[in-house]
């Protein structure tokens, strides 16, 4: 699923949760929940990834360019988000790496 299909869900789940919270009569704390919900989320995907992920950079650099150009951009330090992308692309050219 790409960033667009992620936020089309979070949009919709958070309409959803809107409503729940209209019927409650509790808006400013399912609003408050939403917010902190978001927040969380995006805080996660752009935490930085741990000390392994970048010994899986260090394996997968120097096979396909794209990806390496993909992997220059992102340095010197790979969050959550870029390191998905970067395996996705990687996997695109080998599919039966896991």
């Amino acid at each position: 699923m790409n960033l667009y299909g992620v936020l089309a869900v979070g949009i919709i789940l958070s309409i959803i949760f809107h409503f729940i919270g209209v019927y409650a009569k509790a808006r400013n704390i399912v609003w408050t929940m939403i917010a902190l919900m978001w927040a969380a989320s995006i805080g996660f995907a752009l935490n930085e990834i741990s000390p392994k992920g970048y010994v899986y950079i260090s394996k997968i650099q120097g096979r396909y360019g794209d990806v390496d150009m993909q992997i220059e951009k992102a340095m010197p330090q790979i969050t959550l988000y870029e390191m998905l992308s970067i395996k996705k692309n990687y996997d695109r050219h080998e599919p039966t790496s896991h």
